[in-house]
């Protein structure tokens, strides 16, 4: 099915194309969205006249989309979830989700302008692209944690995995010197019997 392009569309063409698409591409996304007409002659005619408009339209929105972007590439949003010990998520992260940390970090975010090549399943950081415009793009990254305290680790360059070596080498470290107090102390006890039984020693070769 050939369509007019409305607006630039990544992987597709540029305003004003026409290209080869499936129709359930088309009928389901495509024109719904208004990024496209179905290449007839009267769309085509229309699109001509409309054209200078289109682009005066898309220049104005592409320049307040640059604005946004600038601000809001390379935030990071925090969105807590439960997780296994080894960092896997008990169900995952969406679109919605990131929309939605967005939006509380006071940006306006669709769900639909966020891509996921695949849902969040795991804990750390994750980037993640956001479309605000076809031709405009920000990168924010998404800190998915178990915890408040568990994020700021995170953000901090170490991972749940490297925490929990932390926490395992100090319960170690502890443990050691425990048993290093407790040697120590039982070899005191041994050094105060000998000293004991020798000074009874002495006692008895005095008496003698």
């Amino acid at each position: 099915m050939q369509v007019i392009l409305l607006e630039r569309v990544a992987k597709l063409g540029q305003m004003g194309e026409v290209v080869d698409v499936k129709p359930g591409y088309a009928r389901n996304f495509l024109l719904p969205q208004g990024k496209a007409l179905s290449a007839s002659e009267r769309n085509i005619a229309d699109f001509e006249t409309r054209k200078a408009q289109l682009e005066a339209n898309n220049l104005e929105t592409r320049t307040e989309a640059e604005a946004m972007a600038e601000k809001l590439d390379g935030q990071q949003f925090i969105v807590i979830r439960q997780a296994s010990d080894a960092g896997a998520l008990y169900g995952s992260v969406s679109t919605r989700d990131a929309a939605e940390a967005a939006v509380e970090g006071g940006f306006t975010v669709d769900r639909k302008q966020v891509a996921l090549a695949r849902p969040i399943k795991d804990l750390g950081l994750h980037d993640v692209i956001v479309s605000l415009h076809p031709e405009v793009s920000a990168t924010i990254e998404l800190n998915v944690a178990r915890s408040a305290e568990e994020a700021e680790l995170q953000a901090s360059g170490k991972s749940i995995q490297d925490a929990a070596a932390e926490a395992e080498e100090a319960a170690e470290f502890e443990i050691a010197e425990l048993f290093e107090d407790i040697g120590s102390a039982a070899n005191d006890d041994d050094d105060l019997a000998v000293s004991v039984a020798d000074s009874n020693d002495d006692d008895e070769t005095s008496e003698d």
